[in-house]
């Protein structure tokens, strides 16, 4: 009798805890649900707490408009070949003029003519840090275009994931962006594969990670409101506005560092939305910073 006694003593006390933190994960599921709920569009969430493996969706498995969030499945796929000896980072590419259409770019601002010869490394540092279209576009074609980057994603299993499209096609056809979506479960898994060191090596991991973390687009989305000097990896996906007023894509994806230590994957993605940009970047802000409070215990 008493080693039964025991034993229910023990299921209680692991069933009060599971209990509590359902009940919690229930709270900020609602919370995050409140904050999406005036958005003319569809939010979707997907979160991942990176050490105990605590997740959270929200729409997680809608077809989302990717837009630049693509940028990084495109440097994993450049650095994996990095890894494998067919590229190398101090590799130059040279670049012409007409490698350097209208759109936005630093790096067709430096070197407006073109004629120049540009590093790899530089080149990912462009497109991940400063969002550069240009040498997106420029890599893809080093890479043999969108579909050796879908044919990569298949490679790690990570199958909601679809890149037929670059900016410059993008460009050229409003439709076309809907071609480049991600289901945000399948974004987080990829980030969370990303910081385990499964993709890439320690080196190239490392670097990846320290472009993300030098991102300087859309510095109100997921850092908007989270603390001063809060480390957040992430890479941002933003589409044109139409004359109707409908943005496609407003998009930020990434790795939050807690000051507990632990690491928030998180993929948020506001769709097709009528709203302004300071209420679509504002969404972003409000469920990062919803999930850095909730998971910073």
């Amino acid at each position: 009798m008493k080693k039964i006694a025991l034993s229910i003593g023990l299921l209680i006390t692991f069933l009060i805890p599971c209990g509590v933190m359902a009940q919690q994960d229930s709270m900020l599921r609602q919370q995050i649900a409140q904050i999406a709920k005036p958005v003319k569009g569809i939010v979707g969430v997907s979160i991942l707490n990176i050490e105990n493996r605590d997740t959270l969706s929200y729409n997680g498995n809608a077809r989302l408009v990717l837009h630049s969030v693509m940028k990084f499945p495109i440097a994993l796929t450049v650095l994996h070949f990095v890894d494998t000896g067919k590229l190398s980072l101090d590799q130059m590419i040279h670049i012409k003029k007409r490698d350097l259409p209208k759109t936005y770019s630093p790096l067709r601002d430096k070197y407006p003519n073109g004629g120049v010869d540009v590093s790899i490394r530089d080149l990912l540092g462009y497109m991940v840090s400063l969002s550069d279209n240009d040498a997106c576009d420029i890599l893809l074609k080093v890479i043999n275009g969108p579909q050796t980057v879908q044919d990569y994603m298949l490679r790690l299993k990570i199958r909601g994931i679809a890149i037929r499209a670059s900016e410059f096609d993008m460009a050229s056809s409003w439709e076309l962006q809907y071609t480049n979506w991600c289901k945000p479960v399948e974004m987080t898994a990829l980030l969370d594969l990303f910081y385990s060191g499964k993709i890439l090596s320690a080196t190239n991991t490392a670097f990846l990670m320290k472009l993300m973390a030098d991102t300087s687009t859309g510095p109100k989305r997921i850092k908007g409101l989270l603390p001063a000097g809060t480390v957040v990896a992430h890479k941002t996906g933003t589409s044109p506005t139409n004359n109707e007023g409908l943005s496609p894509a407003t998009n930020d994806v990434g790795i939050i560092t807690l000051p507990n230590g632990k690491h928030l994957a998180i993929s948020v993605f506001v769709c097709n939305s009528t709203d302004d940009e300071a209420t679509r970047e504002g969404v972003i802000a409000k469920i990062a910073k919803a999930a850095f409070d909730f998971y910073n215990h």
